[in-house]
């Protein structure tokens, strides 16, 4: 079990969470101003998860892993293909650059884990992004989502590497069998239920 809070910062309001538990501090994504927001509560961080590369998911990641000394968890190790900072600036004029970081963890499709006492199962749903995943706790009926399902939404696919045929079969066949009440925390906006994202969310309704 795990108690859960989040920070929301950067160009994109991008959603980090901490899980805390009896035995452990997570964050699951690094969004620009994490570290700081981290250093603040004076707290001892003992892993990082990403759910993707893309720039506003992972810009405080390399501070994070440095100043903590933790392990970083991810589907893919450290590329610039995956954070897109170069088609930022391409399309906006806006330079923005992300301190490379090592993964530590490269986490295959359906892998399971255990992390602070709880036991996590990486679930690969590309289309937003190659790299895209959630991590599922099947005893908290709890999915950190990344970019992947929002309440009413789901992610882009037009970035490089994007697939609306692979989101979609990715949610329909990974999330979507989950239980009503499985809480989704996604990347961006408000948390939501697979039951409600089921009977309502409009990109997923035939």
């Amino acid at each position: 079990m795990f108690t859960l809070s989040f920070f929301t910062g950067g160009v994109a309001q991008t959603n980090g969470y901490l899980l805390r538990t009896a035995e452990a501090n997570l964050i699951v994504d690094a969004p620009e101003g994490m570290a700081q927001w981290i250093a603040a509560q004076d707290l001892k961080i003992d892993a990082l998860m990403l759910t993707h590369q893309h720039f506003d998911h992972v810009l405080d990641a390399a501070a994070i892993a440095q100043n903590q000394q933790c392990p970083v968890y991810a589907f893919a190790p450290y590329s610039t293909d995956l954070t897109l900072e170069k088609l930022y600036a391409a399309f906006t004029g806006a330079g923005i650059s992300v301190e490379p970081f090592s993964v530590t963890h490269v986490l295959a499709d359906q892998a399971e884990f255990r992390l602070g006492g709880i036991d996590l199962r990486a679930l690969h749903i590309p289309g937003h992004s190659p790299d895209s995943l959630c991590f599922y706790s099947a005893a908290d009926q709890t999915v950190l989502g990344g970019d992947v399902l929002f309440r009413d939404g789901v992610g882009r696919t037009d970035f490089p590497g994007g697939s609306w045929e692979l989101l979609q079969q990715g949610i329909e066949q990974k999330l979507l069998p989950l239980a009503d009440a499985t809480r989704v925390y996604p990347g961006h906006g408000p948390d939501t239920t697979i039951g409600r994202e089921r009977l309502a969310n409009p990109f997923l309704l035939d």
